[in-house]
């Protein structure tokens, strides 16, 4: 029962949260320390998001935008040992953070502009138990993170045309925690806190106010190149997750997550010198999830759950085109041998309605309504 109570709440793999908060992609979740045993997992999942809407800025003409969600592969891996009956260690990698978007270059507002961002997270977590009750757990999370952005359209006047690159760096965060279970009804809540990581980025930008023949900026206008180093900050968060026992080879599982998504801002200095503010704005979300497990037999396990994240401020930034979601996710794992198990999942988001706004204050330049998004993955376990 033990080892089905973990797998079922898992079985989703990282399509979790791979719509959650604008850019969060995973859910880094510190759920393998419970895993009873020593084990291995490999997983794959892929992600297809549709975002589409129509041009809603006069005078331009009317005119539909077409998808500029990008899909997205996440691999990961997971390492979990016992030390002794006491200690466990884990080591995770991941990519919790991203960002694929790009409009079509017909659209007269927004035609051109992209955005690329990824991460990558090594997590070291070490969990002592202090008895069949109580335990906690921590760590350290070293990460590096990277991106593109480039603005274009009408709707960005001044600074279309204008590109920022921020070289990949990393930097160190920490992970704390603490559960409680109850093994005897398969109940397990765990709270863990997930630090905010700073990166400072050595920053290119590149602007369109020169002079034709490139001699030099424009008399009057400030020049949009330059080098420099942006502070941009991966968000913390906290988990709480929690599974009990309702019956016979039957579990209810779910989570609260929280996350500090306005902490993450990108703000050039040339760029905001110019415009008088940042490249992104983000809200803080919560996203509740709660599902149901069962175990059919000894070899094949199923699940079924519901994701909700509500939906926030509609004006959102063209380079995440939508707020809120609710997901329907199907899961099951079959035990191929005793020390090997293969997982799957496939997931349905419903998108939340947003207007995109270019900085113009209150001004939505399109409106994105009825999109979806699906996600499938796979994990490999290996105990040993």
């Amino acid at each position: 029962m033990r080892s089905f109570m973990y797998g079922a709440a898992t079985l989703a793999l990282s399509t979790a949260a791979a719509q959650a908060g604008g850019i969060e992609r995973t859910n880094q979740s510190a759920l393998i320390l419970f895993e009873p045993g020593n084990v291995f997992e490999l997983s794959l999942a892929y992600v297809d998001p549709s975002l589409s809407g129509e041009n809603i800025s006069p005078p331009f003409p009317a005119q539909d935008i077409g998808d500029v969600g990008e899909d997205f592969w996440l691999p990961s891996f997971a390492l979990k040992y016992d030390l002794n009956d006491k200690i466990a260690l884990a080591f995770i990698y991941d990519r919790p953070y991203g960002a694929d978007v790009a409009y079509e270059s017909g659209n007269f507002p927004l035609g051109g502009t992209t955005a690329e961002a990824q991460t990558h997270a090594l997590t070291a977590l070490v969990k002592y138990k202090f008895n069949d009750n109580f335990s906690v757990f921590g760590g350290l999370r070293q990460q590096k993170a990277e991106g593109t952005i480039h603005l274009e359209g009408l709707a960005y006047g001044a600074v279309s045309g204008y590109t920022v690159d921020l070289d990949g760096t990393w930097a160190t965060g920490y992970v704390l925690g603490a559960a409680y279970e109850k093994p005897e009804i398969a109940l397990r809540v765990a709270l863990t806190y997930n630090s905010s990581i700073s990166h400072d980025m050595d920053t290119t930008e590149s602007g369109p106010l020169v002079d034709p023949d490139g001699s030099g900026p424009i008399p009057g206008l400030p020049l949009l190149n330059g080098t420099s180093s942006t502070e941009v900050k991966i968000p913390e968060s906290w988990n709480l997750e929690f599974q009990t026992g309702v019956a016979q080879d039957t579990l209810v599982f779910g989570s609260v997550r929280w996350v500090k998504h306005s902490q993450f801002r990108v703000d050039p200095d040339e760029f905001v010198n110019v415009t008088g503010g940042g490249l992104i704005d983000l809200e803080d979300t919560t996203t509740y999830t709660l599902g149901v497990g069962h175990r059919f037999n000894d070899k094949f396990s199923g699940s079924v759950s519901v994701t909700y994240e509500p939906d926030g401020d509609e004006l959102v930034s063209p380079l995440a085109p939508k707020t809120g979601y609710t997901q329907l996710r199907l899961g099951g794992s079959y035990k191929i041998t005793d020390r090997v198990t293969l997982a799957g999942g496939v997931s349905h988001f419903w998108l939340g309605d947003a207007k995109p706004e270019t900085g113009t204050p209150d001004v939505a330049r399109a409106d994105f309504t009825d999109n979806t998004a699906w996600g499938v993955g796979f994990k490999v376990s290996y105990n040993f």
